[in-house]
């Protein structure tokens, strides 16, 4: 049996007449770009966030990097951010001239809420947090230390669509809730796609005009902007995935709990979920130290898998302008070189679940 880690065709079967329609609503309708089925779009992801606003953009860099540029953060300000995360969430702080500053994770792969308040300086104007694989972030503290700190605070919500806190969704708790709507996301397009929600109506608009060249009304810029506007396909067709939301995160939450009660191997870590917290298994992650050997058994079994993330990004060609080295962030690193994301997507069958439950308990190193 041959099992991948993702397989997007399956997702696009299951409501294949759904989407066809929307595609060709739009195709018939001879408009493209900043229409109808766009703000429809915004409107109803507004809705299920739970946010007053929200504006579509190209993709979710975007998505950060705007983010940080309209609450005026740049040369000479820090950041706070997890260290394992991906490195679009860093790069969003530095497009903009601003300095990251690492904290290591917790036990569920998020920013470890106890360690922000010792990273904080005079420079120190927000912190980035990412929920990281689908599991929202321990966000009572975090908004307590931001609001006793005056911190703006940004959430990465890439791979929390409708994951929730205590109730809350994510993407709800600070200024900016940041969404990638890249294709293997639970909310995914077919293509890039990006989005933010705010229930700040100033910061809605001043990222309608920085979305759109700089342009509140045509020809006419305020700001030098950027090109990153959700198009109107693209909206059309996530709002069928919108529709199905609660069943598409449920799937993967009814996988992930197959996995949870059947995986029994010592050399194997399970993720855990924090009280109060949802996980919508965006990614469904593993630890273990011989994670390399792991991975060529599952390989040579059929089974497909992949790590997020190899290279931590202190670590990174990119970022060693930081002078950050091996050794700085020993849990991040730990993390780098022990998780493994194994298959999990929407439209699993039974039969592949239970094959990679097998061979995983079959692993000896």
């Amino acid at each position: 049996m041959e099992i991948q880690t993702n397989r997007l065709d399956r997702g696009f079967y299951a409501h294949q007449r759904e989407f066809e329609e929307a595609a060709l609503r739009v195709l018939r309708s001879g408009w493209y770009i900043m229409g109808k089925e766009l703000s429809s779009f915004e409107e109803e992801f507004a809705s299920y966030i739970g946010a007053r606003y929200c504006v579509g953009l190209g993709n979710g860099l975007d998505a950060l990097w705007l983010a940080f540029r309209i609450l005026g953060i740049g040369k000479g300000d820090e950041v706070i951010v997890q260290g394992n995360t991906y490195i679009a969430s860093v790069m969003g702080i530095t497009i903009n001239g601003a300095t990251p500053v690492f904290v290591e994770p917790d036990e569920y792969f998020n920013i470890d809420a106890d360690r922000i308040e010792e990273k904080i300086t005079d420079k120190t104007k927000a912190v980035l947090v990412v929920h990281l694989y689908g599991q929202a972030s321990r966000m009572d503290k975090i908004v307590d230390i931001c609001k006793r700190h005056g911190l703006r605070l940004v959430e990465d919500c890439a791979q929390s669509h409708g994951s929730r806190f205590k109730g809350r969704v994510t993407g709800t708790f600070g200024d900016i809730g940041c969404f990638s709507f890249y294709p293997s996301k639970n909310i995914g397009a077919f293509g890039d796609g990006g989005a933010i929600v705010t229930d700040d109506e100033e910061i809605a608009k001043e990222m309608r005009i920085y979305r759109n060249y700089g342009s509140e009304k045509r020809y006419y810029n305020k700001v030098v902007g950027t090109n990153s506007r959700l198009d109107e396909i693209q909206a059309a067709l996530l709002k069928v995935r919108l529709s199905h939301a609660k069943e598409l995160n449920g799937e993967k939450q009814n996988i992930a709990e197959k996995y949870d009660k059947n995986i029994d191997n010592p050399h194997i870590i399970l993720p855990r979920v924090r009280e109060g917290a949802d996980h919508i298994y965006h990614q469904y992650v593993i630890r273990c130290r011989e994670r390399d050997k792991l991975m060529a058994y599952l390989k040579d079994r059929g089974i497909s898998t992949i790590i997020h993330y190899p290279i931590p990004p202190h670590l990174s060609q990119a970022y060693e302008y930081l002078g950050l080295k091996k050794g700085d962030l020993p849990v991040t690193e730990a993390c780098a070189d022990e998780v493994l994301s194994i298959p999990m997507f929407n439209g699993m069958t039974a039969e592949e679940t239970d094959y990679t439950i097998e061979v995983i308990n079959g692993f000896r190193p």
